[in-house]
């Protein structure tokens, strides 16, 4: 292996060390951070996802709010709970976890929480914020990607960026992210129906794949010393946890990677953290 490694677990606990000093002198004037997750029905990965953010709030200072509601819950039932915790001064951000049962709209979920408490960046009014360059509160992966980037002394200003994968969520998000003036880099947004991706991947500085494909990028697609920053992960057929980058191949070739677990996954969750503390901070300023 010749490329460095980006490790996430050290970037995502430095930047705990810091959001929990600020919290400190938050809660000196007062006002402690704190974030509600509504979770609808039994999903046991929704369960998981919510246990490890209510212990990332507790290492920080700051208080997690559950709401817990049945798989056969309706929307307006739904739209209620959101209300309350809108309306809840104890609560400066929400999340609605996702996969919601089937019968229930997730986009009309996102767009009733107050864009105040938008902490998973999802809102219209966050996603238009960002389009036009003046960001509120950005997707907690994105943001974590940008972060790991700068913390490692990636060179944005000019660099030919490509992200493969156009989600709401991460790929379209980022491209804003990064390419937005003061970051400048110059990005590439690619997809399932990209012709010749190795092409556009090749003369890329910084490749970042947010596709859902396990082993996508392969060393051929990578430009040697490139930046390679793998947000996929899923499972292979053995069972094992991949990104959508075959790691062991490209790492042979690119400058700096990062692992897939330990990589952005960390990163996601502090970044959550982040932006409840922005809320809280903003909510704290009036």
């Amino acid at each position: 292996m010749t490329a460095e490694l980006i490790d996430g677990k050290a970037v995502a606990a430095a930047e705990r060390d810091r959001i929990a000093g600020e919290v400190a002198r938050l809660a000196e004037r007062g006002v402690v951070p704190g974030l509600a997750a509504v979770l609808v029905g039994d999903d046991p990965a929704s369960h998981v996802y919510v246990g490890m953010k209510e212990k990332d709030c507790a290492a920080v200072g700051m208080t997690s709010v559950g709401a817990r509601l049945p798989a056969d819950v309706d929307q307006a039932t739904l739209f209620a709970e959101i209300d309350r915790l809108n309306a809840d001064p104890q609560v400066h951000g929400i999340i609605v976890q996702m996969p919601l049962p089937d019968h229930l709209d997730e986009i009309a979920a996102q767009d009733r929480i107050d864009p105040a408490k938008d902490v998973d960046g999802l809102h219209p009014a966050s996603q238009g914020q960002l389009m036009r360059g003046v960001p509120t509160f950005v997707p907690a992966t994105p943001l974590g990607c940008q972060v790991l980037l700068e913390r490692h002394g990636v060179e944005l200003s000019g660099a030919e960026v490509v992200i493969v994968g156009r989600s709401t969520l991460v790929g379209r998000p980022l491209a804003m992210l990064l390419s937005r003036k003061g970051v400048d880099a110059t990005v590439t947004m690619c997809h399932s129906r990209t012709r010749d991706l190795g092409d556009h991947t090749r003369r890329a500085d910084v490749v970042v794949m947010a596709a859902g494909q396990p082993r996508m990028l392969t060393a051929d697609m990578v430009r040697p010393g490139a930046t390679v920053i793998d947000v996929g992960i899923t499972r292979d057929d053995d069972g094992k946890l991949v990104g959508d980058v075959d790691f062991d191949a490209v790492a042979e070739v690119a400058g700096l990677i990062t692992p897939v677990p330990g990589g952005v996954g960390p990163m996601t969750r502090a970044m959550l953290l982040e932006n409840t503390l922005r809320a809280a901070t903003a909510a704290a300023e009036g």
